[in-house]
């Protein structure tokens, strides 16, 4: 039997003994109290010890048995009760490795496509289709990801992620033929648009309320170290050989190597837990009591279940729900920043960066140190972003971070349009990558996997998903046709992406809620307690413990 279990029951004994010798004493006439001593001493014994163990069993819990271990009152044993940061340290590291996985593939390509152009003889368009060829897999990826998520369950789809990320790298460092090479990179897609999806979604479900944005924001972090290790692994295979080395090897090397992280998520996935959110909706309320415990004691678990349960209850599960009045809003949310996130231009910069700075006049060996330094700034401006979305919340951070794109775009538009280049160009578009990382790159992540309903959150962020794929493609495929098109040009494409970013600014300061250190449910509830016309009313949960 578990300690807090032990406590448990030793506390209930204890505190009926008391009461029941109390209730004899009040009861007994004056002279019986005379011949009652050895009741009284029983009874001050009785309430020494219960005023002993009361803060366990208040607060019970792993922690409460080493206090009682060190102090000499238990038995110390080698068994314990599973720690919360080995259960949430697991989660974490799953979601931040599907998130390196979804990173590698963003930047392997930005790489790789100068010499897969050189290889397969590409005009614009079918260099277009190249970096975006993956993105196609991720529509239907991201599609299907919420049926079988909500139906088998976000491990086991995290499990065939891995496998599709393994297959791809194989093959699509194999291709003899374009057809081939983007048949591979569909397949990839199909990886990332299912755990783009996932893996916010599985790490929401377990995260504490009080560190769910931090714990989050490490999916983002994930893909931004995916994207800053590729760098350096473009830059290094670069280094290995000339560029007719390159354009008929060095590719290869660039994108098989992905089978790398993909075998580390299938290896992690052995050892994490389901989402006790999903077995609970799936019947399995035992298996997510347990993990709910490891994750924040007893306490914790039942209030969880408790809340949980509650909202089920209520729901129908059904896709048409995400349709009903009172999500309209959540949804548009979603869709919102999802679009606005790719309409910001970011994935522009991601995929073509090299590109970018050929255009702007650098070399190709300036081109890929450049793209690294992008990486780096990307890296540190995540843990600005993981430091403050707990403490700032998420609406400040985007609306901070939204101003400050706007104005680097602009000014990177600028340099294009009168020819300035070299360190002015790569401090805005620098300054534009810091803003990004900071609050729109992780947060609408964060919202989104957040702001829906248990039984129908995995449906909803397939629409989320399908929404930032879709439009991630488009900003894929039309990039190289804009900046390569006399009457348009880099200047005019980066005004566009400002345009968005300031449309992003004004929907998030008029329709944005604030979710900071709201329970789930919470959430839920306050789309429910929303009055006609107006906003969402907070609803005061019990704090998380």
């Amino acid at each position: 039997m578990r300690w807090s279990q032990r406590l448990r029951d030793r506390g209930w004994w204890l505190s009926t003994n008391l009461q029941n010798d109390r209730q004899v004493l009040d009861c007994a006439s004056p002279l019986a109290l005379s011949g009652m001593v050895g009741l009284e001493a029983k009874r001050q014994r009785t309430a020494a010890v219960h005023d002993a163990i009361a803060p366990a069993l208040t607060h019970p819990g792993p922690w409460s048995r080493c206090a009682f271990e060190e102090s000499g009152r238990l038995p110390m044993t080698s068994t314990s009760a599973p720690q919360p940061t080995h259960v949430l340290a697991l989660v974490t590291l799953v979601a931040a490795t599907g998130g390196f996985l979804f990173g590698y593939d963003t930047a392997v390509i930005n790489g790789a496509n100068q010499y897969l152009k050189l290889h397969f003889a590409l005009d614009p368009v079918q260099e277009g289709l190249a970096g975006a060829s993956a993105i196609l897999g991720c529509i239907p990826g991201a599609m299907m990801a919420g049926f079988l998520s909500d139906r088998f369950g976000r491990r086991k789809v995290l499990f065939l992620c891995a496998v599709l990320y393994a297959a791809s790298g194989l093959l699509s460092a194999v291709p003899r033929t374009f057809t081939g090479f983007l048949a591979a990179r569909f397949l990839s897609g199909l990886g990332i648009g299912t755990s783009s999806m996932v893996c916010p979604i599985y790490i929401a479900e377990l995260a504490p309320a009080a560190r769910r944005g931090r714990l989050g924001s490490l999916f983002q972090l994930g893909i931004v170290i995916g994207i800053f290790v590729t760098l350096f692994i473009n830059a290094t295979i670069q280094g290995l050989g000339d560029e007719a080395w390159n354009a008929a090897t060095g590719w290869r090397w660039m994108l098989g190597a992905e089978v790398a992280p993909a075998g580390l998520l299938l290896a992690l996935l052995f050892f994490a837990p389901e989402s006790p959110r999903w077995l609970v909706q799936a019947g399995g309320q035992t298996e997510a009591r347990r993990i709910l415990q490891a994750v924040g004691g007893p306490v914790h678990a039942a209030n969880e279940i408790s809340a949980i349960r509650e909202v089920l209850g209520q729901e129908e599960g059904r896709f048409v729900e995400l349709f009903h009045a009172r999500f309209r809003r959540p949804l548009l949310i979603a869709v919102a920043l999802m679009a606005f996130s790719q309409f910001s231009g970011i994935n522009a910069i991601m995929y073509y960066s090299t590109k970018i700075f050929a255009s702007a006049g650098v070399g190709v060996k300036g081109s890929f140190e450049s793209s690294v330094i992008v990486g780096i700034v990307n890296l540190a401006f995540t843990f600005v972003a993981i430091t403050l979305v707990d403490r700032a919340g998420r609406r400040p951070l985007l609306l901070v971070g939204l101003a400050v794109q706007v104005v680097a775009l602009s000014a990177i538009g600028w340099m294009f349009a009168v020819g300035a280049n070299g360190l002015p160009l790569l401090v805005a578009i620098l300054g534009f990558i810091a803003a990004f990382a900071m609050a729109l790159g992780p947060i609408s992540w964060v919202l989104c996997s957040e702001i829906f309903p248990t039984r129908i959150r995995g449906r909803a962020m397939s629409v989320a998903t399908f929404i930032i794929w879709s439009t991630c493609y488009l900003v894929a495929q039309t990039f190289p046709m804009l900046n390569d098109n006399p009457a348009i040009g880099p200047a005019k494409t980066f005004w566009f992406y400002a345009v968005c970013s300031l449309a992003a600014f004004a929907f998030v300061l008029a329709l944005l809620p604030e979710t900071k250190g709201r329970r789930l449910e919470e959430i839920e509830a306050s789309w429910l307690a929303r009055p006609k016309g107006g906003n969402p009313i907070r609803v005061d949960c019990p704090p998380p413990s």
